[in-house]
C-alpha cells in the first residue's frame, strides 16, 4: 500500500513539475484506488493515514516552493489542502459502504470536482493551484478544448480516466467493451484536441503592438537597495530600447506591484506618474500599464471599512491595482480582487481583523474590486488586466471578456519563489486562459517569465528567468466568445448538482440505517 501511495504521488507530481507530462494524470491516481481496493477486501483500517499521506505527498512535491516565501504559509497550505481533499476521499469511503457497483466512484468524482469549484468561485481562503484540470497546462495541445469546458472538463477527464483503468484492474479480466470504452476516454479527447490545434486560425480584428519590460528587482530588496526613482529609471530603460522616441500605438507593460507612491484621490502628483508621464510626452500615441500598491486616505473619527488601518489620525484603505495613462494624463485603474491570504487578504475580517489588530496588523488587507472591469486603451478599446494571482481563476477571467476585452494582459511578480517550479507553473496557468478565452495575452512579469501568448496557448516569444529584458510584439484583437465564456463552467455546475443528490441519497441512507 505505501508502494502504491508513492507511485500516486510521483505520477500526479510529474505534470506540474515536467513540460508535456500531462498525461501521467490520466493513470496517477489508479494506484491510489488499487491501495484503497486492498485496504477494503482485508479490513484495514485507519486507511485515512495512507491517502492523507498521498495528498500530503503530492501537494509538498509540487508546491513547495511557497515556502520560498513564507515557511509558514507554505506549511498550512500543503497541510490544510491535503485534508480537504482527504476529507473528500473519506467522503468517498463512507458512499462505498451505502452505494453499489461504479456509484461509489462517480462520487468522488463528483465530491472533489463540485470541490474544486467551490474553491475556484466563492471559497474565502482559496488555493486553486492543483486544479486537476491544471495538470495540462504545460500539455496545452491536449486540451484545446477547454474552450468549451474550462479547467474543470479536464478534472472530469482525469477522473474518468482513472476510474475507468482502475474498474478494468478490479475485474481482474479485460472485456473488450469496457476495454474499447475506456480506450475512447483516453484517446477521444487527444484527437479531438488535436484537431482543433490545427484547424483553428488565429482571430485577428486589429493589432496592437505591446512592448513588455522586465526590471528584473529583487523583491526581498526591492525597498531597501534601490530608490523609486532608480527603480523608475530602469523600467523606462528598458521600454526605451523597444519603444524610441517617436513611435507611437504601443502598449508598454510594466510589472505588479511596480510602484507604492499613488495616492488615488491625487494621482496626478505622484512622483511616478510624473516620470511616467515625462516618458510618453515625446512617444505621442503610446500608452503604459503598470502595477501599483495604491492608497486612500479618509479623514474621520470612524473607519470607511473594517479593513481600513489606522493613519495617524487618519484612516487608509490600500489595494493592489494596475493602472493604465497615456499622453493625455489620464488615469484609469483596476483593483485586484482575487487577493491572495495572509500577504493581500485578511479572510473572515469582523473575526480576524481584531486577532490581527491584537498582533500589530501582520496581515494584508487590501481591498478589491466588487465587480470586474476592463481598461481601455486611448481609441477606447478595452482589454482585461489579470494581476497576478487572478490568473488562476479560470471562470473569473471569462468576465474580463464578457465586459468586452478584446485581448488579455497579466501582471505579476513572481520572483518571491526564487529560482523553483513555481514562476513556471503560474505561466502555464495563463495559457489555460488564453485557450478557454481565445485571447492573445501580453504577460508581464518583474522577472521572468515574462511572454506573449497566443489564442492556442502557445508560447510565440518569452524572456529568461532572473535577467533584465524587454520583449516586444503585437496582440491580435477578437470579439468572439468561447462556448467556455458564455455558459460558464458546466463541468462544475453540473458536478455540484450531481454531488449534492448523491450527498443527500447517502443522508437518507444513513437515517435509514439508523
Amino acid at each position: 500500500m505505501w508502494i502504491c501511495v508513492l507511485l500516486s504521488a510521483v505520477l500526479m507530481s510529474l505534470p506540474w513539475l515536467l513540460p508535456h507530462c500531462g498525461f501521467f494524470a490520466l493513470f496517477g491516481l489508479v494506484p491510489l484506488l488499487c491501495a484503497d481496493h486492498i485496504a477494503s477486501i482485508h479490513g484495514i483500517r485507519r486507511f485515512r493515514i495512507w491517502h492523507y499521506s498521498f495528498f500530503v505527498l503530492w501537494n509538498a512535491a509540487t508546491t513547495w516552493w511557497v515556502g520560498e516565501a513564507t515557511v509558514g504559509g507554505a506549511i498550512f497550505a500543503i497541510l490544510a489542502n491535503a485534508l480537504q481533499m482527504s476529507l473528500i476521499f473519506g467522503l468517498f469511503r463512507l458512499g462505498k459502504r451505502h452505494f453499489g457497483g461504479v456509484l461509489p466512484y462517480i462520487f468522488l468524482a463528483v465530491a472533489w470536482i463540485a470541490w474544486e469549484r467551490w474553491y475556484l468561485q466563492s471559497a474565502e481562503i482559496s488555493w486553486p493551484w492543483l486544479v486537476l484540470g491544471n495538470a495540462f497546462a504545460q500539455s496545452t495541445r491536449s486540451i484545446q478544448w477547454y474552450e468549451f469546458t474550462g479547467s474543470l472538463g479536464g478534472s472530469a477527464w482525469i477522473w474518468a480516466s482513472n476510474i475507468s483503468i482502475f474498474l478494468i484492474l478490479k475485474s481482474g479480466r479485460l472485456r473488450i467493451g469496457s476495454t474499447l470504452a475506456t480506450l475512447g476516454v483516453i484517446a477521444l479527447p487527444f484527437a479531438f484536441s488535436a484537431y482543433l490545434f490545427h484547424h483553428y486560425d488565429e482571430v485577428s480584428e486589429g493589432k496592437r503592438q505591446v512592448a513588455i519590460g522586465q526590471p528584473n528587482f529583487d523583491p526581498y530588496q526591492k525597498f531597501t537597495s534601490l530608490t523609486q526613482a532608480e527603480q523608475n529609471e530602469v523600467l523606462l530603460g528598458l521600454l526605451s530600447q523597444a519603444v524610441p522616441e517617436g513611435e507611437s500605438d504601443v502598449l508598454m507593460i510594466g510589472p505588479e506591484t511596480f510602484t507604492s507612491d499613488v495616492i488615488l484621490d491625487e494621482i496626478p502628483y505622484g512622483r511616478t506618474f510624473r516620470t511616467f508621464q515625462e516618458f510618453l510626452k515625446v512617444r505621442p500615441g503610446a500608452e503604459l500599464l503598470f502595477g501599483a500598491s495604491t492608497y486612500q486616505f479618509f479623514d474621520r473619527k470612524s473607519p470607511p471599512s473594517i479593513l481600513a488601518r489606522r493613519y495617524g489620525s487618519m484612516w487608509m484603505e490600500n489595494h493592489n491595482s494596475a493602472i493604465i495613462t497615456d499622453t493625455s494624463g489620464r488615469a484609469e485603474l483596476f483593483h485586484k480582487s482575487k487577493l491572495v491570504v495572509g500577504v493581500e487578504l485578511t479572510p473572515y475580517p469582523k473575526i480576524f481583523v481584531p486577532i490581527d489588530d491584537k498582533l500589530g496588523g501582520v496581515m494584508g488587507r487590501d481591498i478589491g474590486q466588487k465587480e470586474i472591469s476592463c481598461l481601455h486603451l486611448s481609441d477606447g478599446t478595452p482589454f482585461g488586466c489579470a494581476i497576478c494571482y487572478e490568473s488562476v481563476y479560470g471562470e473569473y477571467c471569462t468576465g474580463y471578456v464578457k465586459k468586452g476585452a478584446r485581448f488579455l494582459t497579466v501582471i505579476t511578480n513572481d520572483a518571491w519563489w526564487g529560482d523553483t517550479p513555481g514562476y513556471g507553473q503560474h505561466l502555464s496557468y495563463s495559457r489555460l486562459r488564453a485557450i478557454e478565452t481565445r485571447r492573445d495575452i501580453a504577460r508581464c512579469g518583474n522577472t521572468g517569465i515574462s511572454a506573449i501568448i497566443d489564442q492556442r496557448g502557445e508560447v510565440l516569444d518569452k524572456t529568461p528567468w532572473w535577467e533584465e529584458a524587454v520583449l516586444r510584439g503585437e496582440v491580435n484583437y477578437s470579439s468572439h466568445q468561447t462556448f467556455f465564456v458564455r455558459y460558464g463552467d458546466i463541468a462544475g455546475r453540473l458536478s455540484t448538482l450531481a454531488f449534492l443528490l448523491l450527498l443527500l441519497s447517502l443522508a437518507v441512507r444513513l437515517l435509514i440505517r439508523r
